[in-house]
């Protein structure tokens, strides 16, 4: 495995005047106002959360936006929008009350026309939606407060929808934001929920802020992943990106800052011995790593190359790239991740494993060309800079002709949804994770949807596995559930719908100034508090 280090004292040291100025301007802390400023994983640009997939997108959606029903820490469907909703007696209509108090950050009431927008906008572009529409027969307004799901066949699949943590919630946006067509973005960033977006204060790729909506009305239950009370206790949040990981690192420790959302595992040691700031891994179930193939093009729109590509990658050598203390990864070979109800074994000689003997077998069979790979590569993201390059190593050696292409992450996410060949400026693999709490089941779990070009980035073609989801949608018993699913595991590794690289854990680290962080899948500023010192 090709071994890539870097002198992190070395690069701080001589980008340390530049990194002050910049962290300096970035910083915006006005007379008198409470303000959380954060280091997000990466700097943000794709605004729209139907559009896009990404984390960075989604954590800004749930800074704005609210969502019908939220999920708990026990996996309970709650209301969050919704007051409650009502279901009549064959279980095929469901009726959505909008609980009182619900504004627009312009201050217009939200409505139900506003929500049967959101959903069918979300549904043309969301995985789980496309097939939930296929059971629907219709979505109608009853009144100002309410509206109808009237479904063709009794499904669990309607309500663990309109709750799904990721990764495209189901955000409820105004009708005239929803009623732009899902193939744009939306142009205009106004929600209902806790946090409004400063739009004045905006700066692509390196700075977000988000003022406290003081017309938001919370729940009273207490907060509960994206359930309950959304109380938000500052006046400001500001999201900062710095790719040199060790500017936020020694931004914390003095105090310049008071958060940073992904700590790089070898910096952990600067920070965990320090007396005012916590390092807590928020997300106890973790997440799980993976790459994906463009299948619409060569060099795999053929499987026995994909198999190749598999057989070549090991996760052991992945894991020891990306994270280096076994604490917090393990190897696994399941799409639905280790440890959980639909944990599945098969494929563990393919993906977890190097074979490159056996790479080179299926490449001499499917008679590869030399058909450059262009493998996208991020640079700003600890936690998504080192699979690439583990990736490009073992593929080499397989014998692919790799184009190891750097980027920023944002770019990654705006390059994903580009359907030409890697020869007009596509791509062929990319590599990225996924929280498991949202990937444990064929829904929750985007890459294995596989209609595709209507399907995630990759775009995988297995009509039997469309089927087999359809399936899952429609049983509810766990064992007929749990065969489905082993159904899917299979088909996924044999075409290489997506390639495991194993299974980690991030630290997030924190000054003890802050208290009230919330346990979760996904990074929340509500029910945070301040200390003044």
């Amino acid at each position: 495995m090709m071994s890539v280090k870097f002198d992190r004292v070395a690069v701080f040291g001589a980008f340390k005047v530049g990194a002050a100025l910049s962290l300096a301007s970035l910083i915006s802390l006005p007379a008198s106002a409470q303000t959380i400023t954060a280091v997000m994983q990466s700097g943000l640009r794709v605004m729209d959360p139907v559009v896009s997939t990404a984390f960075m997108t989604r954590d800004h959606g749930y800074m704005i936006y609210d969502t019908l029903l939220g999920i708990n820490e026990k996996f309970e469907i709650k209301p969050q929008m919704a007051e409650k909703w009502e279901v009549s007696t064959d279980q095929k209509t469901y009726t959505f009350i909008l609980r009182e108090g619900l504004k627009w950050h312009d201050g217009a009431p939200v409505t139900s026309e506003d929500c049967v927008a959101s959903i069918k906008r979300w549904s043309e572009k969301d995985s789980t939606g496309q097939v939930l529409m296929t059971m629907v027969s219709e979505i109608k307004v009853v009144d100002g407060k309410s509206f109808q799901v009237i479904l063709k066949e009794p499904t669990t699949l309607l309500l663990e929808s309109l709750a799904k943590l990721s990764s495209r919630p189901a955000f409820i946006m105004p009708k005239r934001i929803a009623d732009t067509p899902s193939s744009e973005p939306i142009k205009e960033y106004v929600g209902s929920g806790p946090f409004k977006f400063v739009d004045s204060e905006f700066k692509p790729g390196l700075k977000v802020v988000y003022e406290k909506n003081k017309d938001y009305v919370p729940r009273s239950d207490a907060a509960s992943w994206t359930a309950g009370g959304k109380v938000v206790n500052v006046d400001r949040v500001q999201w900062l990106a710095m790719p040199d990981q060790m500017t936020p690192v020694n931004a914390l420790i003095n105090g310049e800052i008071d958060y940073i959302q992904q700590v790089p595992f070898d910096l952990l040691p600067m920070l965990e011995n320090k007396s005012d700031i916590n390092v807590e891994v928020l997300d106890k179930l973790g997440s799980w790593t993976y790459f994906r193939f463009n299948h619409l093009h060569p060099p795999f729109d053929n499987k026995l190359v994909r198999q190749a590509a598999m057989n070549a990658v090991g996760q052991e050598d992945v894991l020891k790239t990306l994270v280096g203390n076994p604490k917090y990864s393990r190897t696994c070979p399941s799409v639905f991740g280790c440890d959980t109800p639909y944990a599945d074994a098969y494929g563990q000689d393919v993906v977890v494993p190097s074979n490159i003997e056996k790479a080179k077998e299926l490449l001499k069979e499917a008679k590869y060309d030399g058909t450059p790979v262009v493998v996208l590569h991020p640079t700003d993201i600890a936690m998504l800079s080192a699979q690439p390059v583990v990736i490009a190593s073992a593929l080499r050696k397989a014998g692919f002709k790799v184009d190891l292409k750097t980027m920023d992450w944002q770019t990654v996410v705006t390059q994903q949804g580009n359907q030409k060949p890697a020869s007009e400026g596509g791509w062929n693999i990319f590599s990225t994770y996924s929280t498991l709490a949202t990937s444990g089941d064929p829904f929750g779990n985007t890459t294995v949807a596989s209609n595709g070009k209507k399907a995630w980035a990759g775009w995988p073609d297995v009509p039997e596995i469309e089927k087999l989801r359809l399936d899952f949608a429609r049983a509810t018993d766990p064992a007929e559930r749990k065969k489905i699913t082993a159904q899917i595991q299979k088909l996924a590794i044999d075409e290489g719908v997506v390639a495991p690289l194993g299974q980690f854990s991030v630290p997030a680290a924190y000054s003890k100034k802050l208290t009230g962080v919330l346990p979760s899948p996904v990074t929340l500023f509500w029910n945070i508090k301040k200390a003044e010192k």
